[in-house]
């Protein structure tokens, strides 16, 4: 099975521009780029800040582009987007607590799509009413679960990332940790950074984003850092035992090399690019 993962979109009103960056062309040439190598992939999922003001022109003009695309594509909200503007656009994505939280089967077994947005703040919350259909989900899904949110579970050791990721995190994970052989994987953005890691064994990964990048200064205090690394989306790949996530640098403009076989035997000095 083959899923794709984008975040961080952040489209914005036509022209404008995100630290030098055109957001709604980077995430049309992400999609072209992923399905014309991706084609056999099962679905996308795109896990928030889908608009970077939360203006509902970026969520019709999102649903737009969408619509027609091969694969089905499965939208979360983050911390840059706004719950109310985005119902109107897309009411059938909320449940009936009236949260941004959905399943998604899938070939091998569930996604669950969580809503960890909060009004008025960049950091994530997950209350008691999302975590108990959180729990309620992974009681009865077939598994494997694979969960899709926008805000990091776990801190990352950047202080001002640190004071914006999910607050609510010792909730989330008391639920998750009850079903930690049931859950393959946790996918989230939010950090504009290649992360991986853990939670209570769960594995637990994010790709950069499809716009602007950020840098990680562990000596930062206040302010977020950025760089000029290229815009990315995620393949994953899964089998019945086995899950694989590639971060894939679509901005990437540079020389690819093709350094020679995978043969030992035709590994020579001559050859090899080094």
């Amino acid at each position: 099975m083959k899923l794709l993962h984008f975040t961080d979109i952040h489209l914005t009103k036509k022209g404008d521009t995100i630290g030098g960056r055109d957001p709604n062309s980077n995430f049309a040439k992400g999609l072209k780029h992923a399905l014309d190598l991706h084609a056999d992939a099962k679905a996308i999922f795109v896990t928030g800040d889908l608009s970077d003001w939360g203006d509902a022109e970026d969520y019709v003009r999102l649903k737009a582009q969408v619509a027609d695309l091969p694969l089905p594509v499965h939208l979360m909200i983050g911390n840059h987007d706004d719950r109310p503007t985005f119902a109107r656009t897309f009411p059938d994505l909320f449940n009936d607590d009236g949260f941004v939280q959905y399943a998604v089967p899938l070939s091998i077994g569930t996604a669950l799509c969580l809503d960890t947005w909060g009004p008025d703040t960049h950091a994530g919350h997950y209350c008691e009413r999302r975590a108990a259909w959180l729990s309620a989900q992974l009681e009865q899904a077939p598994g494997p679960i694979w969960i899709f949110m926008h805000h990091n579970p776990v801190p990352i050791g950047i202080a001002p990332m640190d004071k914006i990721m999910l607050l609510d995190a010792d909730r989330f994970a008391a639920v998750v940790a009850l079903h930690r052989d049931k859950i393959r994987h946790i996918f989230h953005g939010h950090c504009h950074l290649p992360l991986t890691g853990s939670l209570h064994g769960i594995p637990l990964s994010a790709p950069r984003g499809t716009n602007h990048a950020g840098w990680p200064d562990f000596n930062a205090t206040r302010l977020l850092s950025g760089a000029a690394l290229p815009e990315a989306y995620g393949v994953i790949l899964a089998t019945e035992t086995t899950t694989l996530a590639h971060m894939v640098e679509f901005g990437y403009t540079g020389d690819v090399v093709h350094e020679g076989s995978p043969e030992y035997a035709a590994w020579n000095r001559m050859t090899m690019v080094r």
